[in-house]
């Protein structure tokens, strides 16, 4: 099985072009960062009858996403850059719908994509009992599930103590993934990051949008106005309409490709 790793913003995939079977299994067996090649998890991309591309993203845990916004970017820079399309605009079939992005090209290879992350929905805030304490986030969906916590300072959050228990508490029954956000200023946010299944990651697209559309419920940041989020691997920009849309950009980049034997 042949494969490539890619990154956005360092949230770091393998990709393949087909559907091996114990896909699942693969993820977790390739994904550790000792004995595998080390990702974040494997994201499997193949022909749709609804779009142009679909992609299958399983996290290094071996569970199924239903949608990622950095690896959706390394998708398009993949079938573009790989002569599966010569189109700049495509469109992706996800588990959480199909999804629209636009390339952008430097010397014919793809650099960075735009993504059409669809519809946001953000709920009221909730107050959860964690570990003895109180703690209150706001849920927002993005075709997964995200819990939102408001902090004064990001790079102080205790992402490997709250982020785990927060993932699997019984608000949440399939789990989620939990951002820390400390507004900077109007329309400038830092976010760091536990992702539902792969834990601390450099970055989570869905999760920038996520942070964006509740800072902009929350009155924090202004809705049709470019918002920077900025994780640890770098910075996405996030706009967030009224009506729920929610457009994302950032890089996409080779990092190298590799083979292994199935068995």
């Amino acid at each position: 099985m042949k494969f490539t790793k890619m990154q956005g913003l360092g949230n770091d995939y393998l990709y393949v072009y087909g559907e091996p079977e114990n896909a699942a299994v693969w993820s977790v067996k390739l994904s550790e960062r000792h004995f595998g090649a080390g990702s974040d998890g494997m994201i499997y991309i193949a022909p749709s009858a609804v779009a142009d591309f679909k992609m299958r993203i399983f996290n290094a845990d071996g569970s199924e996403a239903n949608m990622c916004g950095n690896g959706i970017r390394c998708v398009g820079k993949y079938v573009h850059d790989k002569g599966y399309t010569d189109k700049t605009h495509l469109t992706v079939e996800t588990r959480s719908g199909v999804k629209t992005l636009d390339l952008r090209l430097t010397d014919g290879k793809v650099t960075s994509a735009a993504v059409d992350m669809g519809t946001v929905t953000v709920a009221p805030e909730q107050t959860i009992r964690v570990d003895g304490e109180t703690v209150t986030c706001t849920p927002v969906d993005v075709g997964n599930p995200h819990a939102v916590l408001f902090v004064d300072d990001a790079e102080a959050a205790p992402l490997t103590a709250l982020g785990p228990a927060i993932e699997h508490h019984e608000a949440f029954p399939g789990g989620v993934n939990v951002e820390f956000v400390q507004v900077l200023r109007r329309n400038e946010v830092r976010m760091r990051v536990w992702e539902r299944g792969s834990g601390v990651t450099l970055a989570c697209g869905t999760g920038a949008c996520a942070s964006a559309a509740a800072a902009a419920a929350r009155g924090m940041c202004d809705y049709d106005t470019e918002i920077r989020v900025h994780l640890d691997g770098g910075t996405l920009r996030i706009t967030v309409g009224r009506d729920g849309s929610v457009q994302m950009e950032g890089p996409c980049e080779f990092v190298y490709e590799g083979d292994t034997e199935i068995c």
